[in-house]
């Protein structure tokens, strides 16, 4: 027996389904999930010692690889000093400081310790801002683990939002309405209907939980003229996408100012961190200043204010992200070539260091698109790949990430291994 399943076996007795994510529980694609020991750069190995070429980059935040120098040694500075105070600290400034100038929409910012804190908070900001109740939120956006977010479409536009999770009562998902993501027409119409309840409307501006999935520029222009019309609070959930895709965030590429944005991942640098912001009469709205409570004994950690601040300075080096976005392009493109060379129906994207893998005849813009794709080649590629020594997302449902430490050689060790795979695949 391999000693990654012998820890999974192990790690069933005392932790639901072996893991604290589902997603690491290789249930979507089968198999035994792969236990890591070590990281260093563009590769973790395994408690069997293999080692794999990671493209998931602890999903997302490992922009620089794991075990950056640089952020290493801004680690191991503030270690001596303590581990947490629950009292604030200069680094807090700093780094909130760092985060308004990268992101012109954001005015003030709060930290907390994860994505789910960050979007939470910044609905119930939204909510006590506006005095309303409703939200909105689009089919394949995934925004954490909140009892209102955990939603999908009603029967059709105007009825409640279903649960899709045991233990969110309906009381409260009815105050969540689920639209079609790129879908303008049924935007246009949910505000029609009931615009002056619609507190927030969040949305990933680049989707990463439906795998890669972009937002239209049209689509996201009309988002933004209807919450200005309505005075609905703008929300981009930029936990994923944040500094990966540019380094003012989508945003920033799409030319739209959000009201409040939610951040995560890189700004952690692998450590629990993230943020939420926007412009300063809403944020005046939280507490200590307003009625709207927030609160995290661990938000603003220096530990994780060291690693993310060290991270967000280094990526502010001139051409990062255009270097960063050619070698994620390289990779689309050239798994796209051994695909259509095997002649398997494949399809990629690329968005600056963020990527999505379709095992479909078009690049998707919508969930239901997403679901159309061949899940159970995807299935057989990534076991293939695994075996290669490569590690894609274990879903066909979650996007991939390339880091600055991806140089050429390990993207054409994966192109070499894909066209082994893609033509046994064909076979």
């Amino acid at each position: 027996m391999s000693k990654n399943q012998a820890l999974f076996d192990r790690a069933q007795q005392t932790i639901p389904g072996g893991v604290n994510s589902p997603v690491r529980a290789f249930r979507s694609v089968g198999g035994t999930p792969r236990f890591i020991e070590r990281a260093q750069g563009p590769y973790f190995w395994d408690a069997d010692g293999q080692r794999y070429i990671d493209y998931i980059g602890s999903w997302g935040p490992m922009i620089l690889g794991h075990v950056h120098p640089e952020v290493l040694e801004a680690v191991q500075r503030v270690l001596g000093n303590g581990f947490s105070f629950g009292a604030p600290t200069e680094a807090e400034i700093e780094i909130a400081e760092e985060i308004c100038k990268l992101v012109p929409s954001i005015e003030q910012v709060r930290m907390v310790s994860s994505g789910t804190e960050a979007t939470m908070s910044a609905l119930r900001l939204a909510r006590g801002f506006t005095g309303r109740s409703r939200i909105v939120k689009f089919e394949g956006c995934y925004h954490g683990h909140a009892d209102s977010l955990l939603v999908k479409a009603g029967s059709g536009l105007l009825t409640f939002g279903n649960p899709t999770s045991a233990g969110v009562p309906a009381d409260i998902a009815k105050h969540t309405t689920v639209l079609e993501y790129n879908n303008i027409e049924q935007l246009n119409e949910a505000f029609a209907a009931f615009g002056n309840e619609i507190a927030s409307v969040i949305v990933e501006p680049v989707a990463g939980n439906m795998n890669l999935v972009r937002a239209t520029p049209e689509f996201l222009q009309a988002l933004s003229a209807r919450c200005n019309e309505y005075g609905s609070v703008l929300i981009f959930d930029e936990v994923m996408c944040g500094f990966r895709v540019a380094l003012g965030g989508a945003q920033e590429l799409y030319g739209i100012k959000p009201d409040l944005t939610c951040l995560g991942k890189v700004i952690g640098g692998g450590m629990p961190a993230a943020a939420f912001g926007g412009r300063r009469d809403i944020m005046a709205h939280l507490a200590p200043l307003g009625g709207v409570y927030q609160a995290g004994t661990l938000s603003g950690n220096p530990i994780a204010v060291a690693a993310g601040l060290k991270t967000l300075q280094l990526i502010q080096k001139p051409g990062f992200h255009a270097q960063l976005g050619k070698q994620t392009k390289r990779l689309t493109d050239g798994l796209t070539a051994a695909a259509r060379e095997a002649k398997v129906p494949f399809v990629a994207d690329a968005l600056g260091g963020m990527f999505g893998l379709y095992f479909s005849e078009t690049v998707p813009a919508s969930f239901a698109e997403v679901t159309q794709g061949d899940t159970k080649r995807f299935n057989a590629f990534f076991h293939a790949m695994l075996d290669e020594g490569v590690y894609f997302a274990p879903s066909a449902y979650e996007a991939g990430f390339v880091s600055s430490a991806h140089d050429d050689a390990v993207i054409d060790a994966t192109l070499d291994a894909a066209r082994r795979v893609f033509a046994a695949l064909a076979a």
